[in-house]
């Protein structure tokens, strides 16, 4: 259950989504309560996810906007997580990105996220599996949040 200050936040965040839309190429799937949110994306412009529609869960704390959401891509409809070379956003779905992390500020919202995962996709050169992905899938934590990221490749 989120606090008062969390569902707050959350159901203004959801009401300029369903009313102003979220990003282009952005579409809600589903937010049923404020708990989990699933949304589609798609990558603008010439990449190589071009075409492509990736999901991605929302899941929200108590502490929210004090603390980030865990965001992560889903397998579920047909979706797939895409195969990016930045460790972590590939398998088991985990995202690796300093807005989710130790970069996260309250004044980001779910889409700042979504325009923030479009960058990340588009600025994407080549479809490729980071070279440690495996020892990482081995070893990883249930939630992402649980992980001790390093942010520090801004080129893929």
């Amino acid at each position: 259950m989120a606090s008062r200050i969390a569902a707050k936040r959350l159901q203004k965040e959801l009401t300029e989504l369903q009313t102003k839309g979220p990003p282009t190429g952005c579409r809600i799937i589903h937010a049923d309560n404020l708990e989990e949110w699933v949304v589609a994306l798609s990558v603008l412009g010439d990449s190589c996810f071009q075409g492509e529609e990736f999901a991605l869960r929302f899941r929200f704390s108590n502490q929210y906007p004090i603390d980030s959401p865990e965001v992560t891509f889903l397998t579920s409809d047909g979706f797939k997580p895409p195969q990016h070379p930045h460790p972590g956003a590939v398998s088991p779905f985990h995202i690796c990105a300093s807005v989710l992390g130790s970069g996260w500020s309250p004044v980001l919202n779910v889409q700042s996220l979504l325009i923030t995962m479009q960058s990340m996709l588009a600025s994407c050169k080549s479809k490729e599996l980071p070279p440690d992905n495996d020892r990482y899938v081995r070893n990883a934590p249930k939630s992402p949040k649980d992980t001790r990221w390093a942010y520090h490749d801004d080129t893929v």
